[in-house]
């Protein structure tokens, strides 16, 4: 279907999902005055026609043209008051069933008598079915819950800067590394954010926690290298004894924008490299590094994007990245997507120790309370959050700094991994 009738096609669903639910408002509102009924429903219809202009206006000027604010914020509201209204409308749908089953059963009952050539059967066109005020209201009630929900996300969830702190018994860690502690964050997403405050927030929490080694494994950038240019110096301001590294994510590529050519594309990628540099990290581009501590050694590999799920990107190559750590007691591998690690590393590579991912993000919607985790997310990756153990192996999945699309997360917090290495 073409674009443009793909959004006509999109404005017919709204009319149809606003003018459904507006059955619900109506029926709360019924024992209003008239005036408070005309005001909700100018509000209400007037909500409606500024979704449907703001879609028709992207028919006339391109999205990539409109200021970040209005292309994340304002728009992701007219998503938010969809997705509310198409729960809530559930129970309309409840309602609408059991006033249908009546009208049939009324119907076929009338039906019968006729047949039978009684004439005590009940006229149903005759018979009245009004919507039943309980569940009109949790029509709104559940229209309101995720309304709200996904609001705070977006006010106080995408900068409730989480500390997970994990520790894993090596057998292999010689005991000079006993007790290294690494910072593990992930996916930030740097174009999401209007200013630098808030990573300055993270970032203060992250040196906080006094580490020996900080770990970054992909999606610095939404799509393109210069989302980070203001954000330089804070990027700068990460400290620990042995560095920050870091890799590569699928959205550093800029696979999901469109370029003049194939040259602007490699020249953003080649500049996306070289934040890296400005910001004093250390980027691990299918290689590795020994670090030392008196005569003992520990590798820390990088690759690029490798991911065995959703047709992402395989650029990654941990063999030639691996090749000359063989002897190294402990190796820890940086690898954007958890995925990778059940699709090659346990496979191949069982003498790697941990592996750290990120990429999920929790799909920053989810709930996560002791005893129960949930996400939609899980139904696409087996490792979706949290420290895995296969053996002696481990992952850990970090649940992203930042955000995408949506400017906010519910119920799974950006995270901030603290994960100390202990002898067995």
């Amino acid at each position: 279907m073409p674009f443009p009738f793909r959004l006509l096609f999109l404005c017919g669903v709204i009319i149809f999902l606003d003018w459904y639910f507006f059955h619900a408002v109506q029926m709360f509102m019924r024992t209003s005055t008239p005036a408070k009924r005309t005001i909700v429903s100018m509000v209400y219809w007037g909500i409606t026609l500024a979704s449907l202009s703001a879609i028709l206006f992207s028919l006339f000027v391109p999205l990539h043209h409109l200021p970040h604010f209005v292309r994340v914020y304002i728009f992701s509201f007219f998503i938010i008051i969809g997705i509310s209204k198409l729960i809530g409308s559930v129970f309309l749908l409840v309602d609408d069933g059991m006033r249908l089953a009546s009208w049939l059963w009324l119907k076929g009952a009338s039906m019968l008598a006729s047949w039978q050539g009684s004439r005590n059967g009940l006229a149903s066109d005759a018979v009245s079915f009004p919507r039943k005020q309980f569940l009109s209201n949790l029509a709104l009630i559940g229209a309101a819950l995720p309304f709200s929900a996904f609001i705070y996300g977006m006010v106080r969830g995408a900068y409730n800067y989480t500390v997970h702190k994990v520790s894993v018994n090596l057998p292999n860690l010689p005991k000079e590394f006993n007790g290294f502690k690494i910072v593990h964050i992930s996916d930030i997403h740097i174009g999401s954010f209007q200013n630098s405050a808030p990573l300055e927030k993270a970032f203060a929490l992250i040196n906080a926690q006094k580490p020996d080694i900080i770990f970054f494994t992909g999606d610095l950038v939404n799509n393109r290298a210069d989302e980070a240019a203001p954000h330089i110096e804070t990027l700068k301001k990460l400290r620990a004894e042995y560095g920050v590294f870091s890799t590569i994510g699928n959205h550093d590529y800029g696979d999901y924008v469109k370029w003049d050519s194939t040259e602007a594309k490699r020249e953003n990628f080649e500049q996306l490299q070289q934040v890296h540099t400005k910001a004093g990290w250390t980027l691990l581009m299918n290689e590795h590094r020994v670090l030392e501590r008196g005569a003992a050694k520990l590798a820390v590999i990088g690759i690029e994007n490798w991911g065995a799920a959703m047709n992402f990107p395989k650029r990654g190559d941990l063999k030639r990245a691996a090749s000359g750590t063989e002897s190294t007691p402990v190796r820890l591998l940086l690898s954007h997507d958890p995925s990778h690690w059940d699709a090659q590393v346990r496979k191949e590579f069982g003498d790697i120790d941990v592996t750290f991912s990120g990429h999920t993000h929790g799909a920053q919607f989810g709930i996560e309370i002791p005893g129960f985790r949930w996400s939609p997310v899980q139904y696409f990756y087996k490792q979706w959050a949290g420290l895995y153990r296969d053996g002696t192996q481990y992952l850990y999945v970090n649940r992203g700094l930042g955000f995408l699309g949506y400017p906010g997360r519910v119920g799974i917090s950006p995270e901030i991994t603290v994960m100390e290495l202990r002898t067995a």
